[in-house]
């Protein structure tokens, strides 16, 4: 079956930008810089993304070029054994992370159309926890489902189904040419709109102010590292399924520069919008810019809306381009997450792009009415969690030691544009070497934080049952993919397709 190709080099860039700017650029990083020393920040920030970011980002644009495949199918053409590695990375992104995601898209559909009258009026927190989300009093009590938050699900469902199932060029690549300069001028007319108000200054001073005593502490770079790994979307197996569909020679470095550089622009841009109106809400309501900051959905779904309700002018204005640049920034992420996985179905099993859309976009959906119940909140936050800063972190751990050290990265080199430049010899060391231990020490980090302390105050049975639980089921959904023959072609550990074995018996 013949894969799909990108129409133009620009397309490619502006999809690879599309899926690496995420909900997280506009509501987490902000508040991870401000939490994290502010201008300080900085420094472990750009560290980090030379040290993991960009050398993992060429890894995987590197690999599904050389290969034109998607991750699975690299990973068993490699060796035949690492095929669920393969497979896990993108389960675990399509039937985790997305099952979710496309949840909190739906928030945010339904929060662009409550923008037109403010209608969740002046206790924000009250609107979103309870009367929007219908919030019970823990994981374990499930409550009710959502309607509303089931039609945003819907919705979000059906948008991917139609962009990924139209394919690259008509579909993912179209797409991308709309939504990105439009989020990005959107971004823009909220950053000069917001620069503006009485107050701003002192909101930006709390974002980017350096705080240098803050570089001592070992948990800052903790965070700026796995900032970096999160906000790439690294680990996903998506670098890879849209790389491989690229001719084989092209520029990969400046390919995985470019998308490297324009994310953490985009995210460190929009902290200028966010901070700018919450120094406004602060100037009002004279309280210390510290005391109204919050981050992930307490920024975008309450502190937000209440401070754009305080706004002199322009509330639904202001209110419509915030919300509908959240939906794009996070329907543009979510294409790719399913891309991944529907990349690697069609590889292996050679069947229709629409109709292996349709049947797990079905799938999907139904998963993600899980969390449009009233424990959907605190189902999300422990999932997310586990996915994030354990499935993710050690994804790129298998894959540095998948290509670095079982294919080995010198032998991808050789067939790049660009095989003379320093910067790839300098890749080989990390990605071989440093990165890995880096994540490693990660991943060390984060367990001793977790045995320490159980995250987020949720009791071991829902952090063992929800996160633990989520990635063995994504693992075994993955095994289970693995164990199915190729239609087409089986890669052994020496590479040979299955069509190979049997010509060469005949």
């Amino acid at each position: 079956m013949m894969r799909g190709r990108w129409d133009s080099r620009y397309g490619f860039l502006l999809a690879a930008i599309g899926s690496a700017v995420g909900l997280g650029n506009i509501w987490r990083f902000p508040y991870i810089c401000f939490k994290n020393g502010g201008g300080a920040f900085l420094l472990p920030y750009l560290i980090a993304l030379l040290l993991v970011g960009i050398p993992l980002m060429l890894l995987e644009q590197c690999t599904g070029t050389y290969f034109q495949l998607s991750f699975p199918a690299v990973a068993a053409k490699i060796r035949k054994r690492w095929e669920k590695v393969g497979w896990w990375a993108v389960c675990f992104c399509s039937f985790g992370i997305l099952l979710y995601y496309n949840v909190v898209i739906s928030w945010c559909a339904n929060f662009l159309f409550y923008a037109f009258n403010l209608k969740w009026g002046v206790d924000t927190e009250h609107f979103f926890y309870h009367s929007f989300l219908g919030l019970t009093s823990g994981p374990s009590e499930i409550g009710s489902m959502q309607f509303p938050i089931v039609v945003g699900t819907l919705f979000a469902w059906v948008a991917v189904w139609a962009v990924v199932g139209k394919g690259i060029a008509s579909g993912i690549e179209k797409m991308s040419k709309i939504i990105i300069p439009v989020l990005f001028f959107q971004m823009a007319v909220l950053v000069v709109w917001s620069l503006f108000l009485p107050g701003a200054k002192a909101g930006i001073a709390a974002y980017l102010t350096p705080d240098p005593s803050r570089l001592s502490d070992p948990q800052v770079w903790s965070a700026a590292f796995s900032q970096i790994f999160f906000s790439l979307s690294l680990g996903f197996g998506i670098m890879v399924a849209y790389a491989s569909y690229l001719p084989r020679k092209t520029p990969v470095l400046r390919n995985s520069l470019i998308t490297c550089i324009a994310n953490s622009s985009f995210e460190i841009f929009a902290g200028l919008a966010v901070f700018s109106v919450l120094g406004y809400m602060s100037f009002v309501s004279s309280t210390p810019v510290g005391e109204v900051v919050t981050g992930g959905p307490g920024l975008a779904f309450i502190t937000y809306p209440k401070a754009i309700s305080l706004l002199p002018f322009g509330q639904r204005t202001f209110a419509i381009l915030f919300f509908s640049a959240l939906l794009l920034a996070g329907t543009s992420s979510a294409i790719s997450i399913f891309e991944a996985f529907i990349s690697g179905v069609v590889d292996k099993f050679q069947c229709s792009r629409l109709k292996a859309t349709s049947y797990f976009s079905l799938l999907g959906l139904t998963g993600s009415l899980v969390f449009t119940f009233g424990s959907g909140l605190y189902w999300l936050d422990i999932v997310d969690y586990f996915l994030n800063h354990f499935g993710l972190l050690l994804m790129g751990l298998l894959e540095a030691i998948l290509i670095g050290w079982i294919f080995g990265a010198s032998k991808i080199i050789c067939y790049l544009p660009e095989r003379e430049s320093t910067l790839l010899r300098a890749w080989t060391f990390l990605v071989k070497y440093l990165t890995p231990s880096l994540l490693t020490l990660l991943i060390i980090v984060e367990v001793r934080r977790n045995i320490s302390e159980p995250y987020g105050g949720y009791s071991w049975v829902s952090l063992l049952v929800l996160g633990c639980g989520w990635l063995v089921f994504t693992f075994g959904l993955a095994c289970l993919l693995a164990k199915k023959a190729w239609v087409k072609e089986e890669p052994d550990e020496e590479g040979t397709s299955s069509s190979e074995k049997f010509s060469s018996k005949v």
